[in-house]
């Protein structure tokens, strides 16, 4: 009988995993939250369980030249349900013969270190049609406890795209053309590689073998305990890596490539250097402050997690040629795009960290529990970054808040776009964990994590393992009423593609206020089915004027999924209160209009603007403007919050102004009321702009910079007039150059405002750069230039004479895409759409025919000339094009019924809101400084 060796390590490990799986994987938590779409996008089978693996032994031999691989794998597996067939995943593009697949039942003998094994009868395998899996079909059933040795041999192509095994090639310094191998085996790529269960509930243990060329060297989880010459193929040598103890298969991972490590100049000398970053031969000196901050980030994780650095060694790799939108990560390897790197900040290297204790130690039952794990990374990321750097670019948690505010208030989140939803999940459990940390306190959550991490650890989690933590942890320490759960809470936030508004109606005689809560809804009509029936669990933390202690986030009490609630012991009527100061909460706040109003002079004092913090002051101000857009309060009062921002320096205030400035400005473009508006728009941003300066300073810190180039984008677009002046200057010297098309040679934040204020002779000179663009230069720059000739121009001519050359000239230097993103461009502003309905209105009969076969267009065209309007002018229009061609809309019929209705509704706000808006804009320009000299007229 032949004999198979395993070392009394592998025996250990064997039984080790079982009792694991015995522990966890069988003994199944009753879920809490249904989010069985979060990850709707990995199209996965799931594999039937009735085989498990215990361990694994994989030999790879990749070969550089010809982009191929072969391999073997022994996987120790153990039948946990009487079965006549092993399943298990491999891709349909791995190649597996028949003859290549070995089976033997494994019997352990006493006081020995071997194990007998009999061959197992195999009938036939095959692939699955259409699905990554593999299926084993035996002779004879196996029953229940049975441990069988697979042994697989199998070969394949090496990918192009950043999936599976993957190659790629950059220009080193001399530029010589420098090949790589690496690894992307998240989310459930592992398969592409070799046959494995490819599921991240299976967390087994890995002995690895990869060949390599002898001037190569390969990055793995684990470092290697030996090298040696690969027999019959010189120039090739094999790496023995040491033994993984236990890991999903989508944390394995290894890079193949001729980098270099940089020395670690902040040890002591003599000190091993356990983490390692890697670049290119002559970047070593590129990395001044890399391991400063790798240090400090792994202390403070292990500060958090209350355990060390969960494996060995920690290889970061700056890996030039990298294609793939993020990093990869790998328990003990992180590979980032070389650019990333050099400008890493805390929030990204940290980011990727997290990793290796949630992700890696510790790892999702199953995908729909990722959001969790990314959430975790990406607030501990911005809480590290907070701490070590006093300018955090991020601009966390505003720049979270604002993108999940805006997507939760459409009548359709996500527009039905499933990898949207998955991101919009991730941000909103980011913010709750976020929540959970201020109202129950650092330390709470802090202790909560790390039991959850020290029960959990090298083993699987659900998420309500987490909310679980959290609960024990809160009711022990009397920061939450054991009457509520923390699974709760976060069932009410998570599972709902929504956002509450709570408002507060103070009631000044009795101090008191009534606090209620809806579905907070901007995009019209509120008709959100089942919003009646949707509530959440609230906190209420209060400020109030006459006590302004922002550092107290305990709430006064829960709204516990109660339509409403009272809040007592409120301040006089000549005091405001702000409930859910500094976001604690990802819910916008509205009030009565005398509180508002408090709230608007208070801020309009030099004590009232150095009190309030910049969370605080952004939040008011972002809450105002949208629920004045989405009919929930007077846009008088939301003017009345942008009075202070005159004197308002810092950047994160500024930020939902340029949103507003935007929303508020598309939606009002073709009423009278426009040109006051810009007005306005010009005297609030002005004193900004010249404040910063119209030039970069040396080393100014990066809000700066990012704050003038809004002001200065906004105010170009408004007509100011230096800007303009420096745009057509710029433009002039381009105009001359020997080879106009060699290069764009004038910013891009120049482009807009010459095609918009220069003269027809500047705009045909872009338009001639559109069509002569030459091939080899990079298409995004020609697209650039498009978006702005079409986006841009107020001035009917410019837009009537980029329709004549698209479509009814049919112009060859035009694809249907260009046509496709001219549309779009033209929504912008009612010049834009207003053009493209009369040309549409113009030339019906020839457009007609033209896309008569191109019926996407059509669509198009339907859609972006009919459906932006907002005043009943523009539905007359439309209506009675609807009317003179009914019968002739064919696939756009739907779309310009749809464009009927939108109108009638956007027509409803504009009567409702434009005399609002115009009035204050009027009683607020007698008084303000409306000189004109610096604008255009």
């Amino acid at each position: 009988m032949e004999k198979a060796y395993v070392s009394p390590q592998m025996i250990i490990l064997i039984f080790c995993t079982l009792l694991c799986i015995c522990e966890s994987r069988f003994t199944r938590v009753r879920r809490g939250i249904d989010l069985s779409s979060t990850y709707s996008l990995i199209s996965d089978t799931r594999l039937p369980g009735d085989f498990i693996p215990l361990n694994y032994t994989l030999d790879l031999r990749p070969n550089l030249s010809e982009s191929t691989f072969t391999g073997k794998v022994r996987i120790i597996v153990q039948c946990n349900e009487t079965s006549d067939r092993i399943t298990l995943n491999a891709h349909q593009e791995l190649h597996i013969e028949r003859s290549d697949i070995k089976l033997k039942r494994v019997l352990e003998q006493e006081d020995s270190d071997e194990l007998n094994s009999t061959d197992v009868r195999i009938r036939r395998a095959s692939h699955t049609p259409k699905k990554s899996v593999f299926v084993i079909y035996l002779v004879d059933t196996v029953k229940n406890g049975t441990v069988l040795d697979l042994e697989i041999g199998f070969n394949g192509m090496i990918w192009e795209s950043a999936e599976g095994l993957f190659k790629g090639s950059y220009l080193d310094k001399n530029g010589t053309k420098t090949e790589f191998l690496a690894t992307m085996f998240k989310p459930n790529n592992a398969r592409r590689l070799f046959p494995c269960f490819d599921e991240p509930a299976f967390k087994e243990a890995f002995e690895v073998s990869i060949s390599r060329p002898k001037d190569y060297h390969t990055l793995f989880n684990t470092d290697p305990f030996s090298t040696e010459p690969l027999d019959g193929e010189p120039g090739t040598v094999v790496d023995h890596f040491n033994l993984i103890p236990g890991i999903s298969t989508f944390s394995l991972g290894f890079l193949m490539s001729k980098l270099v490590v940089v020395k670690d100049e902040t040890l002591p000398e003599g000190q091993e250097q356990k983490v390692k970053v890697y670049c290119q031969p002559g970047m070593e000196k590129a990395f001044p402050t890399l391991y400063e901050k790798i240090h400090n980030i792994q202390k403070a994780l292990e500060g958090f997690w209350g355990s060390e650095y969960p494996i060995c060694n920690l290889n970061i790799v700056a890996l030039p040629g990298l294609t793939t939108v993020k990093p990869i990560d790998n328990w003990g390897l992180i590979v980032f795009k070389e650019n990333e790197l050099l400008q890493a900040s805390y929030f990204t290297i940290a980011q990727e960290m997290v990793y290796q204790w949630i992700g890696h130690s510790t790892t999702p039952e199953w995908w729909n529990d990722a959001h969790i794990t990314r959430a975790v990374a990406g607030f501990l990321a911005a809480t590290i970054a907070q701490e070590y750097t006093e300018e955090f670019d991020e601009k966390w948690p505003m720049t979270v808040l604002y993108s999940i505010y805006y997507e939760f208030s459409k009548r359709y989140p996500h527009s039905r776009i499933t990898g949207m939803k998955q991101e919009s999940i991730c941000s909103k459990t980011e913010l709750l964990l976020r929540m959970i940390n201020y109202t129950m306190g650092y330390e709470t959550f802090r202790k909560a994590m790390q039991n959850f991490y020290e029960d959990r650890r090298c083993r699987t989690f659900q998420s309500e393992d987490i909310w679980n933590a959290l609960t024990i942890q809160a009711h022990r320490d009397q920061v939450l009423d054991k009457s509520i759960t923390v699974n709760e809470i976060a069932e009410s936030w998570i599972s709902k593609d929504r956002l509450p508004v709570v408002t507060v109606d103070r009631n000044y005689d009795k101090k008191e206020a009534v606090v209620s809560q809806k579905v907070y809804l901007r995009e019209r009509p509120h008709d959100v089915p089942e919003q009646d029936k949707m509530r959440w669990f609230i906190p209420l933390i209060v400020v109030t004027e006459d006590k302004l202690d922002f550092t107290e986030t305990r709430p006064r009490l829960w709204m516990e999924k109660s339509r409403e609630a009272t809040l007592a012991g409120l301040p006089e009527a000549s005091k405001f209160i702000i409930v859910n100061p500094e976001e604690i909460g990802p819910f916008p706040v509205n009030y009565d209009v005398h509180n508002w109003n408090l709230l608007a002079e208070f801020l309009q004092t030099e004590t009232g603007r150095s009190s309030i913090p910049i969370y605080t002051k952004a939040k008011l101000l972002h809450d105002a403007w949208n629920l004045a857009y989405g009919g929930h309060l007077s846009f008088a009062t939301a003017f009345n919050m942008t009075l202070f921002m005159k004197d308002e320096k810092d950047h994160l205030v500024w930020s939902p102004v340029f949103t507003m400035i935007d929303h508020i400005g598309r939606h009002i473009d073709s009423s009278e009321v426009h040109n006051k508006f810009e007005t306005y728009v010009r005297i609030l941003l002005t004193p900004l702009y010249e404040r910063l300066g119209s030039e970069a300073q040396p080393s100014e810190e990066h809000w700066k910079e990012n704050l003038r180039s809004l002001s200065k984008t906004f105010l170009c677009r408004a007509g100011y007039r230096p800007c303009i002046e420096r745009a057509q200057a710029a433009f002039a010297i381009w105009r001359k150059a020997a080879d106009p098309d060699a290069e764009t040679p004038v910013e891009n934040q120049y482009i807009c405002p010459v095609f918009k204020w220069g003269t027809m002779e500047e705009w045909e000179f872009g338009l001639e750069r559109v069509i002569n663009f030459p091939q080899n230069r990079k298409q995004n720059e020609r697209t650039y230039l498009l978006k702005n000739l079409a986006g841009c121009p107020v001035q009917t001519e410019k837009i009537e004479r980029l329709l004549n050359i698209t479509i009814l000239e049919e112009n060859g230097n035009f694809t249907e895409n260009d046509v496709f993103l001219i549309f779009s461009m033209l929504t912008g502003g009612s010049n834009g759409y207003t053009t493209l309905f009369n040309f549409l209105s113009n030339n019906w009969d020839t457009i007609k025919q033209r896309f008569e076969s191109k019926t996407n267009l059509w669509d198009s065209l339907i859609s972006s000339s009919t459906g932006i309007f907002t005043t009943q002018e523009g539905y007359d229009m439309v209506s009675a094009l609807y009317v003179k061609h009914q019968g002739e809309f064919g696939s756009a019929e739907h779309i310009i019924e749809k464009s009927l209705k939108n109108i009638k509704e956007e027509t409803k706000w504009s009567h409702e809101n434009l005399p609002v808006i115009e009035n204050w804009l009027d009683e607020y320009l007698k008084t303000a400084n409306t000189s004109a000299s610096k604008f255009m007229g």
